[in-house]
């Protein structure tokens, strides 16, 4: 049984404590736990790492309803017997008197010369280490399909979630080392969904059907990008060109539209809150769901098909999880840190500028043609509405392209691209 316990440390740079064991139900109880280290939320940046919120008091609980959490964390111990290999046994028992009464005879030279032949760079070349044996070479979420390749052997994992803090580590605290860390993610989940490990095929007939569609969600995470563009560019692009792209106000058709959007994200509201969160953590989870969604998820879905075309390769970036005292001040003073030149903060910049100059034709709709205003609310109403809230969570981006003098605002070289990009795309649409 794998034994995932998972406790949550609300601190400024906190972790969650896990302790997974594979082993059966009725050996719960023998302590065979062992613990990784998984970056949650911050007592006050909630937004930057939210999403383990979720994980941890929703979907994994979820999950272990239909036949066990995925691993997700590294750093862990496993059952010997499920991470070397083997497949699980209904008669399966372990002695562990026997386990226990385990001594070494051998001398220290032998036990020396031993170490040096484990602890070479060649020793699991010509074995089933990486492919069949512990954890999974070749993927950057090497946990993830490590922990589907041990439940489709027939081992089920387990969810617990005790009151006690875990350990305290360090999460990223900038907004670009956020994006890396979660491009990273989305770069690995898409591979294994297009590799022979994908769930649907690979679990089939070895787990159940629920926990396979249970994996789909994560391992698309990067496809979504092309929803959230579509809405964040086209509807702001119309708007300037006058083309309506949904029902006018006192349309019936309008109440699907607008019933949607307002349940959607009430039900995301009451998930929040019943997480322990606030309505302000959460507008700032909207935004960084946005942000995560127009730069990582879109650099990750783009350098995944040139992989797949061979122009290019999945290499593991490694998270910077250090930064200077200045930094770690504006933190605490809940600013997002930019500060760096890249080109996810291009887009979100140029995103940002596409639905402010959005808003100001909207305007000039309203106020050039007075007879017509009316009209023109009539029409674009909901268009406008949208690029409003696109907006709103833009400030943040706004501040720091025009207002913030410190170190964490954008770099001028960003700012101007952003702006004459924006420019570029309003003038095309409008031509």
């Amino acid at each position: 049984m794998w034994i995932a316990i998972c406790m949550p440390t609300i601190q400024r740079q906190s972790n969650t404590l896990c302790a997974f064991s594979w082993m059966k139900r009725r050996e719960m109880r023998l302590p065979t736990y062992s613990f990784f280290r998984v970056s949650i939320i911050s007592q006050k940046m909630k937004f930057m790492l939210a999403l383990f919120e979720y994980c941890n008091k929703l979907e994994l609980h979820g999950l272990d309803a239909i036949g066990g959490p995925c691993y997700n964390g590294s750093g862990c111990f496993h059952r010997r017997e499920a991470l070397c290999g083997k497949k699980y046994e209904k008669n399966y028992k372990v002695d562990w008197k026997k386990v226990s009464d385990t001594k070494a005879d051998e001398s220290a030279s032998f036990l020396e010369e031993t170490c040096k032949v484990l602890a070479s760079c060649t020793f699991e070349h010509n074995t089933t280490w990486g492919k069949e044996m512990g954890l999974i070479y070749g993927f950057l979420v090497e946990d993830i399909i490590t922990g589907l390749n041990i439940q489709c052997k027939g081992w089920t994992s387990m969810y617990l979630s005790p009151e006690r803090d875990g350990f305290l580590g360090v999460a990223p605290i900038t907004l670009l080392q956020t994006l890396v860390q979660h491009k990273r993610w989305m770069d690995g989940h898409l591979q294994v969904f297009l590799s022979r490990y994908c769930p649907l095929l690979y679990g089939y007939k070895k787990i159940p059907l629920k926990l396979r569609l249970a994996y789909c969600p994560y391992n698309l995470w990067a496809a979504n990008c092309l929803a959230t563009l579509y809405i964040v560019v086209m509807p702001c692009l119309c708007l300037l060109k006058g083309i309506s792209l949904f029902p006018k106000i006192s349309s019936p058709w309008l109440f699907p539209f607008a019933y949607v959007a307002f349940v959607h994200r009430a039900y995301s509201l009451n998930e929040f809150l019943w997480c322990g969160g606030t309505f302000r953590g959460w507008c700032n989870d909207q935004r960084m769901w946005l942000f995560n969604r127009t730069s990582a998820y879109f650099f990750a879905l783009f350098e995944t098909i040139l992989k797949l075309l061979g122009y290019s390769r999945l290499n593991f970036v490694v998270t910077a999880k250090v930064s200077d005292k200045e930094a770690l001040k504006r933190y605490d003073g809940e600013l997002i840190e930019f500060g760096a030149t890249s080109p996810m903060f291009d887009i979100l910049a140029t995103l940002a500028m596409l639905n402010l100059f959005g808003i100001f034709g909207a305007l000039k709709k309203i106020i050039l043609d007075v007879d017509e205003d009316l009209q023109v609310l009539e029409k674009f109403g909901l268009q406008t509405l949208l690029c409003f809230v696109l907006v709103t969570i833009n400030l943040p981006v706004y501040q720091a392209l025009f207002f913030r003098n410190d170190n964490g605002k954008m770099p001028s070289s960003v700012t101007y691209k952003s702006i004459i990009f924006a420019m570029l795309a309003c003038t095309a649409t409008m031509c």
